[in-house]
């Protein structure tokens, strides 16, 4: 028998309540997201569907960028839920963050301001909990060569290396590059590292023939750009 009880579990349902079932006839779009999340559990435990048990983790968690957030120890009061079933939501989380990079690097390939770079690094970015540094490589009509992760940090600081950051573009050849990093705390205000890393990278830029436009902060939601604050 399976884990869900014969009067509790989705199959004793009526087919076109059953969520995976209403997601063929009708669409995802017209799932909640305890249904959704109900789909990656497939199961649920001894007399709880796995409607239910989704509806357990939404109300604990709010939204699925909050539920990015967490870790192994977040998810032990939700019983049966195993190690599959947290690898296959999180999974489904970093595919979705991937699918938001993947739609706005397609759609905005050439970089007018700091919001289009900000639309592309974001998803990925923002519920980090370590500093990560980037560096977006651009040709001389602004448009993206690629975006490459310069450094990994920890929670509180990340050092990347100004020559070997030029050292990339120019082997990219990369007329321009953009910088970014995000602060885990979700505070944007820059650190006197933050400026004094910048003045340094534009300063070997310059002397190296690579224009750096920007270094873009990303907290949270929210984003602080150098170049928009005359701080370059």
């Amino acid at each position: 028998m399976s884990k869900e009880s014969k009067n509790t579990g989705i199959k004793s349902w009526p087919i076109d309540d059953r969520p995976r079932e209403k997601l063929l006839k009708k669409g995802a779009n017209t799932l909640s997201d305890s249904e959704l999340l109900a789909i990656l559990f497939r199961t649920g435990t001894r007399g709880v569907s796995a409607v239910d048990l989704a509806r357990k983790v939404i109300k604990k968690f709010k939204t699925f960028q909050d539920m990015s957030h967490t870790d192994a120890r977040d998810w032990k009061e939700f019983k049966g839920l195993g190690n599959a079933k947290i690898a296959h939501i999180q999974a489904a989380l970093e595919i979705g963050k991937r699918f938001r990079e993947d739609k706005a690097k397609k759609g905005k390939q050439k970089i007018k301001s700091a919001k289009d770079v900000v639309e592309i690094l974001m998803p990925q970015m923002r519920d980090l909990k370590t500093e990560v540094f980037k560096v977006v490589h651009l040709d001389s009509n602004n448009r993206i060569i690629d975006t490459v992760d310069a450094e990994t940090g920890t929670v509180n600081h990340a050092m990347p290396i100004v020559r070997e950051i030029i050292h990339s573009a120019l082997q990219k050849f990369a007329v321009s590059i953009v910088c970014a990093h995000n602060h885990p705390s979700g505070v944007i205000t820059p650190s006197t590292q933050d400026k004094k890393f910048t003045k340094e990278l534009n300063d070997a830029g310059k002397l190296m023939g690579i224009k750096v436009l920007d270094h873009i902060i990303i907290g949270g939601d929210d984003y602080l750009s150098f170049a928009d604050n005359g701080l370059m």
